[in-house]
């Protein structure tokens, strides 16, 4: 049944933070009822990859959860909300705020009826201060975070991800804030509200730079893929042209990194003892890699590091994540029959519980798959669900 198994969450969010938190509940268990507008359905639907038309990204974004059509604009869409909120845990949204409330939908009431109720909202810029009302998105929070700013190669622009990465950090974050409530709940007996913006928690991910900034008035530079605390740390081609990373996070990484590449000089010089001393020879460490590293193939390289105990990877794509041991050791992907597409890959739940594992138990649904088998649930009758239909509030 999973961990959370007796918990019922409202994912009334679009796109893919809000969304992305109420998958991780629900890969444990949690019974997600997802809403979407009955006509337009949830933006994500459209995004990335398809088969016949099918979203992909919306079979692993919506899996574990039952999927309702319902307009939340309409009085009467409005009022089963209501009724299916005043029996479950926890509502995760994403709309501006005052959007809630234009709907009769204000968390004040709705903690007024059901005072166990979770409300998490996530929005861009939070649900006050000047951006409050204004449309955010994954984008903008890596442009205002410093993340782009510190991102790149020295001599080029600041580089935005190809993914939504702020978006899938807040929906981490978003997750562990809804476990942390219901844990206060446990001890209260009272639910509350969260307000995070997505502005936020990708900030948690940069290191101190605040820190930094206050007081010392250092500003983050972008240093390609070289580190700003330990060197040697870079991308190096191999002879055979395959690209491998490696990390001298730890000191004694670093002095067997310099002594395999033939450079135990440099290891008994004074700046090597430390990541800043390193930083500061960046050059010269550098090239002592990337030449030895260029004059072999990729798998001598690897098999020379590993036997070093020295960290490296190779630099891989999908094709390569595909056929590597080490995922498939760890099940990192499963093939989730589908009634669509017959069957689906996808990534599995993020950890393994050794007792209360997570499990992918359907992928994401069409349109209104649910509605009346969760509208049944609130008691309202086919013949009231047939009325609602008419009126376009269900699909």
């Amino acid at each position: 049944m999973g961990s959370l198994a007796d918990l019922r969450v409202i994912d009334m969010a679009t796109l893919f933070a809000g969304p992305s938190a109420a998958m991780m509940l629900g890969d444990f268990g949690a019974d997600v009822v997802k809403i979407e507008h009955p006509r337009r359905g949830d933006p994500s639907r459209g995004h990335g990859a398809s088969v016949d038309g099918v979203g992909l990204w919306w079979k692993t974004l919506s899996r574990n959860k039952r999927t309702v059509a319902l307009d939340l604009s309409k009085a009467e869409g409005q009022e089963v909300v209501k009724r299916l909120l005043a029996r479950s845990d926890v509502l995760i949204e994403n709309f501006r705020p005052g959007t809630l409330e234009r709907w009769n939908l204000d968390p004040r009431d709705l903690l007024a009826a059901n005072p166990r109720l979770i409300v998490a909202r996530m929005t861009g810029f939070g649900q006050f201060g000047p951006m409050a009302g204004q449309p955010g998105f994954g984008t903008l929070a890596e442009a205002m975070s410093g993340f782009a700013a510190m991102t790149g190669e020295p001599d080029g622009p600041p580089t935005l991800p190809p993914l939504a990465l702020a978006d899938g950090i807040a929906g981490l974050a978003m997750s562990y804030a809804v476990m942390v409530a219901l844990r206060e709940r446990e001890r209260t007996g009272r639910g509350q509200v969260i307000d995070m913006a997505i502005i936020e928690p990708i900030m948690g991910l940069l290191g101190p730079q605040m820190s930094a900034y206050k007081a010392l008035g250092a500003v983050a530079q972008r240093t390609g893929n070289r580190s700003s605390s330990n060197a040697p740390r870079n991308t190096y081609r191999t002879r055979d042209g395959r690209w491998l990373a490696i990390s001298t996070s730890a000191q004694p990484i670093a002095e067997r990194v310099m002594r395999l590449v033939g450079r135990a000089d440099l290891v008994e010089r004074p700046w090597f003892a430390t990541g800043a001393g390193r930083v500061a020879h960046v050059d010269e460490l550098d090239e002592a890699v990337a030449s030895w590293i260029a004059e072999r193939d990729a798998k001598e390289v690897v098999a020379a590091f590993e036997e070093a105990q020295a960290a490296i990877a190779p630099i891989y794509n999908v094709k390569d994540i595909a056929e590597d041991p080490q995922y498939a050791a760890l099940d990192t992907f499963i093939d989730v029959p589908d009634p669509e597409l017959g069957s689906v890959t996808m990534q599995n739940v993020l950890f393994r519980l050794s007792d209360s594992p997570g499990r992918v138990r359907w992928a994401g649904r069409p349109l209104g798959h649910d509605t009346d088998e969760v509208l049944a649930e609130l008691d309202i009758t086919p013949e009231k669900r047939a009325e609602l239909r008419e009126l376009g509030v269900i699909a």
